[in-house]
């Protein structure tokens, strides 16, 4: 493949090294010193774009990659009110594109995870729930997109819940989502339910950035010759 890297900080290089360990060629790099060159003509010579740029670019990006015909690998967050937008001018169109809130495959195994535990607590209302994550002091955005499918994956499932929010305050129908930043921290998202007597806890820790670029990856060799809305779930067969 001949891919297009929207964003070319650490993930964007760590993307990068497993493209070509895999015998891809990176075309186009842009970043912050050269964003005059992302247009449609220089996006259509490529065979699909991986973005992870920062969230006030993200939405324009991939619409930049719908109007060039370029399969599109979103794995930037904290873009999503506009995400209804973006999936439906996709299917309109007969556009490709993917989008994961994390792309390391131990990640997704935890939000099947957790969608599992959330219904079994959906019987159990002693237990409130919280989320916390910590992340590198480097990360744009807080909640983590990861934070956030979480929570809306609990929502699904506990009626007791409708909602979350940033906060470290135990509120009885909203999730409360605490976010911390330090350090080189790649990932540790924890999910808790805790009552009187005691808690239950699943911890997802990443050790790296290359589970993540590595799906990433998988992702937009994937979607090669696909239309429509694709996400890890697809990927997986989970």
């Amino acid at each position: 493949m001949k891919v297009s890297l929207l964003g070319y900080g650490k993930m964007g290089k760590e993307i990068e090294k497993i493209l070509k360990e895999r015998g891809h060629e990176v075309i186009l790099r842009i970043d912050e010193n050269n964003p005059y060159e992302l247009t449609p003509s220089n996006l259509a010579k490529s065979n699909v774009a991986i973005d992870f740029s920062i969230p006030q670019a993200a939405f324009q990006n991939i619409m930049m990659c719908f109007e060039a015909d370029v399969p599109i690998v979103s794995g930037t967050t904290g873009w999503l009110d506009k995400f209804d937008e973006v999936t439906e001018t996709c299917k309109s169109k007969n556009k490709s594109f993917f989008y994961a809130s994390n792309y390391s495959l131990g990640v997704n195994l935890f939000f099947a995870l957790n969608e599992w535990l959330a219904r079994v607590m959906n019987k159990f209302p002693a237990y409130n729930v919280n989320i916390e994550e910590v992340h590198h002091n480097q990360k744009k955005d807080a909640p983590s997109g990861t934070a956030i499918s979480l929570a809306n994956d609990i929502i699904n499932q506990l009626d007791r819940k409708n909602n979350w929010k940033l906060t470290s305050e135990v509120q009885e129908d909203v999730i409360g989502i605490k976010a911390g930043r330090e350090g080189q921290v790649p990932g540790i998202h924890t999910v808790t339910y805790d009552s009187d007597e005691d808690f239950i806890q699943i911890t997802h820790s990443a050790k790296s950035r290359k589970g993540f670029a590595l799906g990433a990856v998988l992702a937009a060799e994937f979607l090669q010759d696909k239309k429509g809305v694709y996400s890890m779930k697809d990927l997986l067969k989970l």
